[in-house]
């Protein structure tokens, strides 16, 4: 009996033991995996947070000032007559100038999609600016000279990329504000 007891007691010992150290290993394995996922977790939060941020700094500062100067050009276009060279010397200079400018400086904010679009747009509005200053003349444009279009010349208004610009803009805002 004695026996019997000096092993059920060493058993019982030694499954504490045994018990005890398993409940050691699993609890730091248990504390690593949580600390794993919790660090996963915040990384993930700072891309996330990261990408909206640009997002809504791309609306704000490239493509909604974009998307409105574009549409402030077409209508522009749209008015432009014979009789109304300011449309021209003004709004149609002044926009075209506004949105290189804009697809220089905020080149970060261009999506990537958009890289060859935005070339394009570039291109052609720096071809534009360049004849304006050969057919107007510098700040007090001659409103006597012939309208600047720099399509004949190679260089079109490049529509598909502007509308692109467009249609991103519209997405991204979706994606950003949801349907408001």
């Amino acid at each position: 009996m004695e026996t019997f007891l000096t092993a059920l007691l060493s058993a019982t010992v030694m499954g504490a033991i045994i018990s005890a150290l398993l409940n050691l290993l699993l609890k730091s394995k248990l504390e690593k995996i949580t600390n794993d996922i919790k660090n996963q977790s915040e990384q993930i939060s700072i891309i996330f947070k990261s990408q909206y941020t640009w997002r809504e700094q791309s609306l704000a500062e490239l493509l909604g000032p974009v998307n409105m100067l574009l549409n402030r050009t077409d209508t522009a276009f749209n008015r432009l007559t014979a009789n109304n060279k300011f449309v021209e010397a003004k709004i149609l200079k002044e926009s075209n100038e506004k949105i290189r400018d804009l697809l220089l400086l905020k080149g970060h904010l261009i999506p990537l999609e958009l890289i060859p679009d935005a070339n394009k747009l570039v291109e052609h509005f720096d071809r534009y600016l360049e004849e304006y200053e050969k057919i107007r003349g510098g700040q007090n444009p001659d409103l006597d000279a012939p309208f600047v279009f720099v399509g004949p010349k190679g260089y079109p208004f490049p529509r598909s990329s502007a509308d692109q610009f467009q249609v991103k803009y519209k997405e991204m805002w979706l994606e950003v504000y949801g349907n408001r």
